[in-house]
């Protein structure tokens, strides 16, 4: 189940951000970096503040009564971003992240939304591949931010519909 994420969810988010984080940063950044005391204190306040925001969204995707995935979005710089999108690893191959993928591209669709874009670490192949299969392809104008790969989606207009 796809729902909006609320601060009673923050933990689980938090929690399941930093084990996929883990995945993909072990071996490329210090431990510290991406799973210290210091770095969860500022994922849960990352994820605190998405939560809060006006002009964005925070999805959660639930599995069994469990957030098992989450997904924030909101227009940056005048261009939808996916800001986030994790599942926890435990979870993976099951079709969370494409059910929040498609529940965060419907919701773009609904607004109007032409665009969006995406940052992802280098070195997070599975993402990048996931993002592919999705549609996404490298920002021609801008293909890197730092260590991150930029990613555009370009979504059609909705079809009214007829009655």
């Amino acid at each position: 189940m796809i729902r909006n994420a609320t601060p009673a969810d923050l933990e689980a988010i938090a929690a399941l951000h930093t084990a996929a984080r883990a995945t993909y940063y072990r071996g490329h950044i210090p431990e510290e970096d991406f799973s210290g005391p210091a770095e969860l204190a500022r994922t849960r306040e990352g994820w605190a503040a998405a939560i809060a925001r006006d002009d964005g969204s925070v999805l959660c995707a639930e599995h069994e009564g469990t957030v098992a995935g989450a997904a924030a979005f909101r227009t940056r710089d005048g261009i939808m971003t996916l800001t986030q999108l994790h599942v926890a690893p435990s979870h993976w191959s099951r079709g969370l992240g494409t059910a929040l993928h498609t529940a965060c591209v419907e919701t773009w669709q609904r607004t109007g939304t032409r665009q969006a874009r995406l940052e992802v670490y280098e070195h997070n192949v599975r993402a990048q591949t996931f993002y592919v299969r999705h549609g996404w392809h490298p920002d021609p104008e801008t293909p890197r931010v730092g260590a991150h790969l930029v990613l555009l989606l370009d979504l059609p207009p909705v079809s009214p519909v007829r009655q």
